[in-house]
């Protein structure tokens, strides 16, 4: 759509990933004006350097791990080898396809102006971009997030590496550090795995994916374990060293790890250095944008989505709340959004999924007494076993009242969230999930047992 004279809009939003480009979407739905302010590619982290890619890699890591382990299910196949180039060809095949939709889906909104460029915030109702203003009856702030590093540690981009860099890497490397033990660490620590790479993870905190389950932390440490995937939990970093032909990683208590490479992964911060948010009264906290539960910074008529939002850092949480700020703006007074009922996925191998509230989080909110948990094992679905995958369905509720966690690891479970994100925020009972019907065989009907068991009737339970 070609630019109005006075470039004035109903929303103005900042930033063109997962909430941006949502957000803009809805509006244009609600028949509002919207102006998409972007200085990279439309579908921001997401879709061109996080999740689209990662996932795309991590898919190659498992038909190299499936054709190195054929011969267990009586196929006989050789892994030749990986071949970088293809697999990047792969990969951004897959980004170029979605980017080419998500661009036909915008440019058809005819109220939408996408704008090309670095926007800043110059008033509390205006965003400049190369000289020229755009004013908003609202303004969205959606500028997201950039790989982080830690003090004292410079990335160089070849030998000490962000998962910018890891997504582009022409090679596959003899030998990788990977520094932190959390989503990104342990996805990129299992595509190298299957790639034939010797991989140790390095994390300060007592143990891997230190966010989920404590239950699901120790399956994964062991299903690591089992992999030949080194890991050292509870202990920080402390120096990296270059070497002849790669690094030298001390961690605390003086021990030292060599690689190849090191892989900065020690989580993401938010993009807000620089664009004019302090000055125009948002308040802040560490660089993240502070907003009520209905997305409102302090400043009037200024909302903000997405990873700058403290809390969970996920592109559909960013999609949500755009749709979430297009309605609120619209005055269609939706819903707050539960952030608790945000599913989340480590897509390693095995997979790792959940929603709703830890037995930690739950016992904490509702009291030791009245919380009671179900551990089903997947070596009572035939499914899994067909898959040849161990793991488990955790299940945590309250005495008497709904399920309020569910908590998966094994090959797939991040397919099964869907009908947990249901469970969750449709406060189901046990019984009452325990009367659906699942199809066998199939990995839904480990979420069907461990409903039945905690119900009462438990069927196929294996403890």
């Amino acid at each position: 759509m070609s630019e109005p004279n006075d470039a004035t809009f109903d929303i103005v939003i900042l930033g063109g990933g997962s909430g941006g480009y949502a957000t803009a979407l809805r509006a244009a739905q609600l028949n509002l004006s919207v102006a998409l302010i972007e200085k990279g590619k439309l579908g921001g982290t997401c879709l061109h350097n996080g999740c689209i890619p990662t996932k795309a890699l991590l898919h190659a890591a498992e038909v190299a791990d499936q054709t190195r382990e054929s011969e267990q299910f009586g196929v006989k196949a050789d892994l030749v080898g990986i071949d970088m180039a293809a697999v990047h060809s792969y990969k951004d095949g897959v980004i170029g396809r979605l980017y080419k939709g998500l661009q036909g889906l915008v440019g058809a909104a005819k109220n939408i102006t996408v704008v090309a460029g670095a926007g800043r915030l110059v008033a509390p109702n205006a965003v400049e971009v190369d000289g020229k203003r755009y004013t908003g009856r609202n303004i969205v702030l959606a500028s997201g997030s950039y790989a982080k590093s830690l003090p004292g540690l410079e990335i160089d981009g070849e030998r000490v590496i962000t998962s910018d860099h890891a997504l582009t890497l022409d090679r596959v490397p003899s030998s990788v550090i990977v520094l932190g033990g959390g989503v990104i660490g342990v996805e990129f620590a299992s595509v190298w795995k299957s790639f034939g790479v010797d991989v140790t993870i390095i994390e300060a905190l007592p143990r891997l994916v230190a966010a989920e389950d404590e239950d699901s932390s120790k399956a994964l440490e062991r299903a690591f374990r089992k992999r030949k995937i080194n890991f050292k939990v509870g202990k920080p970093f402390e120096k990296v060293e270059k070497t002849a032909d790669g690094v030298k990683v001390t961690i605390a208590g003086g021990e030292t790890i060599e690689a190849e490479l090191l892989l900065v992964a020690v989580g993401r911060g938010p993009n807000t250095a620089n664009l004019g948010y302090e000055e125009q009264g948002v308040k802040m906290d560490r660089g993240y944008v502070l907003t009520d539960e209905r997305l409102r910074t302090s400043v009037p008529n200024v909302y903000a989505v997405g990873d700058i939002v403290p809390g969970l850092q996920l592109a559909h949480r960013g999609f949500q709340q755009g749709i979430f700020v297009a309605e609120e703006i619209a005055g269609q007074n939706p819903a707050v959004i539960d952030e608790a009922g945000i599913p989340r996925i480590t897509y390693c191998d095995p997979e790792v999924a959940s929603v709703g509230l830890t037995e930690a989080k739950a016992k904490e909110q509702y009291g030791a007494d009245k919380v009671k948990t179900f551990n089903y094992n997947l070596g009572g679905n035939g499914r899994s076993q067909i898959l040849k995958t161990a793991g488990h369905v955790k299940l945590v509720r309250v005495e008497d009242g709904p399920v309020v966690g569910v908590h998966m690891i094994g090959a797939r479970v991040g397919e099964l969230i869907g009908e947990a994100q249901l469970i969750y925020n449709w406060e189901a009972y046990p019984a009452e999930v325990a009367q659906l019907v699942h199809a066998h065989p199939s990995q839904t009907e480990a979420l069907g047992e461990a409903h039945l068991a905690l119900a009462g009737k438990p069927l196929h339970s294996h403890n």
